[in-house]
C-alpha cells in the first residue's frame, strides 16, 4: 500500500500558466490513494476550471473564504486542521509575498496561516520576478519559518524568457511529497522518555540596552527537539533568544542569561531525565556587575573597561549531579576542534559530545546545514554534511542506540 493512502492533502493553486500542471499532480496523488482537496485563488480561475479539478480530485473545489454553504460543512478553520499537508503549486510571487507578511485575505492564505501542518510551496513565475531581491527575501524568510519548497526549475518560459522560474514537474513534486510522509512516519520508540534540550544563544546584560551574546540561531537545538518529538519523546526545550518557530508539542521555556538557563534546567530536571542535550551556545563570561542605567561614554576617555567573570558551566553542573541518564554536549570550536571536544567530553563528565567547526561559513551558526563529529569514550563518528533537520534525525538515532 502507498504511504499516501488516506493522507489528506490540500492543494492550493495560485494564478499562473503553470496551474495546468497541477491537474497531473492531482492525478498522481489520487492514484496513490491520497484525499485531495483543491483550493483556488481568484487568479488561478483564469487558468484552470473548477469543474475539471473537481472531476479529477473527486471533491468540490473551494475558493471563497466566507462561503456560507462551505462554512456550514467544513469551515475554513476545520479545513486547516483537516490537512496532513498543504501544497501550493504553483506558488506565485504575489502569494509568496502575502504569505510572508502573514496576510489572510483569501481562503488559501488564511489556511496557510491557520494550519499547524507542514506547508510545501512550488514557486512558479517569470525569471526576472524570481530573481528580484524582494522575492528572494520572501523565499528565504519562508524557509527560515519552516516552510518547505521545491524548485523553481530552469528553462524556457511561456513568456519566451529563459531562466529560473518554471514550476517543478508534477512527478518531482509527487516524489517529494512521498518522501515527506516517509520521514514523518517514524517508529515511536521514545514514548515514555523525557528529553531536555537547550538551544540558541544566551544574552548577558551589560546595562539595560547592551549585552554580550553570540551568533547562534538555535536551529540545531530546535531541529533536535523536533526529531525527538517525532519519535514520541516528551521534550522540554529551554531556549535563549531565537527566531525559530517553536516545535509543535514541545514544552518551550524561554530564557536569556546563562544563570537563567541553568536554573530552568534544574527546575525541569528534579527527577532524572532520560537524555539531556546541551545544544545552546552559552556565553562563557558575563559582566561582573550589570548596571541598572545605561552606561554613558566619558567625554575625556576613548576607553571603557568591563570586568568579566565566568558563567556557570551548565552541562558540567548537570552532569556532576547526574541529572540525566545520557548527557550530550556540543563543542563549538574554531581550531583543534576534535582535540578540544575530547577534552570537554572527559572534563565535563559527558557520555557524548558533538564537535562543530564554527570557523566554516557554510555550516554552523545561522546556517541551514551542518557537519559535525560525534565523539564518545570509545568511538568517533563523522556523518556527512546535511540539513540540520536531517542531521538531527541521525543524532537522535545515535543517542537512542547508545542509551540502550
Amino acid at each position: 500500500m502507498s504511504n499516501l493512502a488516506q493522507k489528506r492533502i490540500l492543494l492550493g493553486i495560485t494564478g499562473g500558466i503553470a496551474a495546468y500542471k497541477s491537474i497531473e499532480l492531482i492525478r498522481l496523488l489520487t492514484k496513490a490513494g491520497a484525499d485531495v482537496q483543491v483550493v483556488l485563488t481568484e487568479g488561478a480561475k483564469a487558468f484552470v476550471t473548477e469543474m475539471t479539478l473537481q472531476a479529477i480530485s473527486g471533491r468540490p473545489v473551494r475558493s471563497t473564504l466566507l462561503d456560507p454553504n462551505a462554512e456550514a460543512g467544513m469551515g475554513h478553520i476545520e479545513l486547516a486542521k483537516w490537512a496532513d499537508l498543504i501544497v501550493i503549486a504553483p506558488a506565485s510571487a504575489d502569494f509568496m509575498a502575502r504569505y510572508t507578511q502573514g496576510m489572510a485575505n483569501d481562503l488559501l492564505s488564511t489556511l496557510c496561516i491557520a494550519t499547524e501542518s507542514p506547508v510545501l510551496i512550488a514557486p512558479a513565475m517569470n525569471q526576472a520576478m524570481w530573481r528580484h531581491p524582494a522575492t528572494q527575501a520572501n523565499a528565504k524568510l519562508l524557509t527560515e519559518r519552516g516552510v518547505l519548497s521545491i524548485g523553481p526549475a530552469d528553462g524556457a518560459q511561456a513568456c519566451g524568457d529563459i531562466g529560473p522560474g518554471r514550476m517543478s514537474e508534477p512527478a518531482d513534486i509527487f516524489n517529494l511529497i512521498t518522501k515527506l510522509f516517509q520521514t514523518t512516519e517514524v517508529e515511536q520508540d521514545l514514548i515514555g522518555q523525557h528529553w531536555v534540550i537547550t538551544a540558541g544563544p544566551t544574552m548577558e546584560a551589560i546595562d539595560p540596552v547592551r549585552y554580550i551574546s553570540n551568533h547562534s540561531s538555535g536551529k540545531m537545538g530546535y531541529a533536535l527537539a523536533s526529531a525527538a518529538l517525532k519519535r514520541g519523546a516528551a521534550v522540554t526545550l529551554i531556549s535563549g533568544p531565537t527566531q525559530c518557530p517553536p516545535p509543535k508539542g514541545a514544552n518551550v521555556i524561554s530564557v536569556k542569561s546563562a544563570d537563567d538557563m541553568l536554573a530552568v534546567c534544574e527546575q525541569n530536571m528534579t527527577t532524572q531525565a532520560d537524555v539531556f542535550i546541551g545544544a545552546a551556545a552559552v556565553a562563557d563570561f558575563k559582566i561582573k556587575t550589570a548596571t541598572d542605567q545605561k552606561m554613558k561614554k566619558q567625554p575625556d576617555s576613548d576607553e571603557m573597561q568591563l570586568t568579566l567573570v565566568k558563567n556557570p558551566d551548565i552541562i558540567a553542573t548537570l552532569s556532576k549531579n547526574k541529572r540525566a541518564k545520557i548527557m550530550v554536549g556540543f563543542a563549538a570550536e574554531t581550531q583543534n576542534v576534535i582535540e578540544y571536544a575530547q577534552g570537554k567530553l572527559e572534563r565535563k563528565g559527558l557520555d557524548i559530545i558533538v564537535a562543530n567547526d564554527v570557523s566554516r561559513t557554510d555550516i554552523g551558526f545561522n546556517q541551514d546545514e551542518n557537519q559535525v563529529t560525534v565523539i564518545t569514550h570509545n568511538e568517533t563518528w563523522a556523518p556527512d554534511k546535511a540539513a540540520k533537520s536531517e542531521l538531527a534525525n541521525q543524532l537522535v538515532e545515535f543517542i537512542y542506540t547508545h542509551s540502550l
